[in-house]
């Protein structure tokens, strides 16, 4: 797909069919994270795919937003291998992990895959359910599958600010 028609149509789906997403486009989505820029290349990223059931439901524990949808993946990042920015106050261990979902989320919609960026969620309460290692902080969980019947766009989905009071030429 051509990238301007993927970052005009894609939209946060937020119902799902049951069918699961192909092999051949869960690994593209997720080179897609793997290729993406991090602070000094340290690739602090780590990504979690879930589709079982059980996991699944421990997931709905943490968030009523999964909406249904048969994969997710869950996005975090290793606290101990960031790089810390002049200053001291912050480091590159969440923009890291959200360009890295940023990327699977824009190859998903390439890929023709629906998706929603879930962060309505206490992170820490993810991490422990899932029993992730302490080092380890979640950023996101991204819902992927394809949308069921009557699913679409929010009816403000097209609904942007003009250019001029998003922008500042200094």
């Amino acid at each position: 797909m051509e990238f301007k028609k993927v970052i005009r149509d894609r939209y946060s789906c937020k119902k799902y069919s049951d069918r699961q997403v192909e092999e051949e486009k869960l690994t593209a989505i997720l080179e897609a994270g793997r290729l993406a820029p991090t602070a000094r290349n340290l690739q602090e990223q780590h990504v979690y795919v879930v589709r079982t059931p059980e996991i699944l439901a421990k997931i709905d524990t943490v968030t009523p937003c999964r909406y249904g949808a048969p994969t997710v993946l869950v996005v975090a990042f290793d606290r101990n291998n960031v790089f810390t920015y002049p200053g001291g106050k912050r480091d590159s261990g969440v923009e890291d992990a959200t360009i890295v979902a940023t990327h699977m989320i824009l190859a998903a919609a390439d890929e023709g895959v629906d998706s929603c960026w879930l962060n309505f969620l206490d992170p820490e309460k993810m991490a422990e359910v899932l029993g992730l290692p302490e080092n380890e902080e979640v950023l996101m969980v991204m819902d992927l599958g394809y949308a069921a019947e009557g699913a679409g766009p929010l009816p403000n989905h097209e609904s942007r600010k003009d250019l001029n009071e998003t922008v500042t030429y200094m």
